[in-house]
């Protein structure tokens, strides 16, 4: 480093030493050059289609590797079936402290090209945003993650600790190719103390300014179960009391009123806190009255009807989303049958809760089939006192001053389960300001964009540079 500090020692009773020290520097990142390249690697990225089925993800795969490879950063692809390919690339540190994964998937849902006014597959952009499958879901973690990977490689940061970028495939259809395979199979590549991946989203308020950033730390399970209506079959001109149809129906009118027990945990708990801290009067009073003996249940009420997502955050919520009965309009059917997604939280005894659902449709017709196994895991939330966790509060203060972190329990699914599985303390951001994903024209803001990078970069830098 050209810098030094100049420190004068004492020695003995009035000799005085002077000695020139070596003091760690760092350079100004060049943000509007490091914007750009971020930006043209989304756009690209965005453009190569790893809709999932079949996913195809070794085309980004590839993509990425080309980038690294011109950079002189190690990196190979690693894949459980052909065209399924990860990538993983790793920038050494001195090892007194242990790696940081940075994560994005590479895969993306299907889409109904009809449906856009955009091609989902171009990467346009058009009034401050980037169109296409994948902008905000979830290649623009991707992008942030290769891009501060460059940067620290381009800059020579110092690192106490290694970082690792990953590329994984997978995850929108449960990571079993992706991050599954890769805990399993090559855990070696991977393993790390802190995880920065997907999962955050930001708040604005009424005059359309950022007032939080969110970040997850904890996520609720799926458990996919089924009920199974039987009766007699016979001709539809005879009404009969078993008709499964009849059942069923009654059975998921029942589980579709059931509102389950509200249960918070820290990272929920602190989320409501904090929440209030940014919300109207009338809303923060929801917020600060939640476990109220006497409030409480009216307000949870309101809640279900008026803030869903936080409704969900607050319990193990259950949607019906599928029935099937019947084949003909003149034939009773012998059977019938619906699907319930429900979103456990972290600490959910499924056991006991698929015995609650029996009790609640107490019905000898229908049997309630719980969950096989087989899916994400459940794991411990991550910790709200971590370095990483109070590095990215920092950043945000930095970058977004005036709003606050929430620290949130993501109501859908991440790749994150199988990391925090293992102890990883894993963190999900997203991109800030508004969005779009999974839905027809997905787009993410550029700006908000932009402003996630140098987030990610500041709290990866505060974690993992040395000191």
């Amino acid at each position: 480093m050209k810098s030094k500090i100049a420190q004068l020692l004492v020695i003995g009773a009035g000799a005085w030493l002077l000695i020139a020290a070596p003091a760690l520097t760092q350079t100004s990142p060049d943000w509007p050059k490091n914007f750009a390249e971020a930006l043209k690697n989304l756009q690209e990225l965005v453009k190569i289609d790893t809709s999932n089925p079949p996913g195809n993800e070794t085309k980004v795969a590839q993509y990425v590797k080309a980038i690294l490879d011109k950079e002189g950063i190690p990196a190979e692809l690693v894949a459980s079936e052909p065209g399924r390919a990860n990538v993983i690339a790793r920038l050494k540190g001195n090892g007194k402290k242990r790696p940081i994964l940075l994560a994005g998937h590479s895969d993306v849902v299907g889409v109904e090209r009809e449906k856009w006014t955009e091609d989902p597959f171009g990467g346009a952009i058009k009034d401050g945003f980037i169109y296409g499958r994948g902008a905000y879901d979830d290649k623009d973690n991707l992008a942030v993650s290769l891009q501060v990977v460059l940067m620290l490689h381009r800059m020579k940061v110092p690192l106490d600790r290694d970082v690792i970028l990953l590329s994984e495939a997978g995850e929108e259809g449960g990571g079993n190719v992706g991050m599954g395979f890769l805990v399993n199979q090559h855990w070696d590549k991977i393993e790390s103390e802190y995880a920065i991946l997907e999962g955050g989203e930001t708040l604005l308020g009424p005059n359309g300014k950022i007032i939080s950033f969110g970040v997850s730390t904890t996520e609720k399970v799926p458990n996919g179960t089924r009920l199974v209506a039987k009766g007699t079959s016979g001709h539809g001109s005879i009404p009969r009391p078993d008709n499964p149809i009849v059942h069923l129906a009654a059975a998921v009118a029942k589980l579709g009123e059931f509102q389950p027990p509200m249960r918070l945990n820290e990272t929920t708990r602190t989320y409501f806190q904090r929440l209030a801290l940014i919300s109207s009067p009338e809303d923060a009073f929801m917020y600060t009255h939640l476990e109220d003996p006497v409030l409480g249940p009216a307000i949870q009420e309101k809640l279900r009807t008026t803030k869903l997502t936080l409704n969900s955050m607050l319990r193990t919520s259950i949607s019906p989303n599928i029935i099937k009965g019947g084949f003909r309009s003149n034939v009773i059917p012998g059977d019938a049958e619906a699907t319930l997604d429900i979103r456990a939280l972290p600490d959910e005894d499924m056991g006991e809760f698929i015995a609650m659902l029996k009790r609640i449709v107490n019905d000898p017709a229908v049997e309630v089939i719980g969950p096989s196994g087989g899916g994400r895991p459940k794991s411990v939330p991550s910790r709200l006192d971590s370095d990483l966790f109070k590095a990215l509060e920092k950043a945000q203060a930095a970058v977004l001053p005036g709003a606050v972190t929430l620290p949130m329990m993501v109501t859908g699914a991440t790749d994150g389960a199988q990391l925090r599985g293992k102890g990883v303390q894993v963190y999900g951001v997203g991109s800030v300001n508004e969005g779009r994903l999974h839905g027809n024209d997905e787009r993410i803001s550029i700006d908000g964009f932009n402003k996630l990078l140098e987030i990610v970069y500041r709290a990866v830098v505060e974690v993992a540079a040395a000191k």
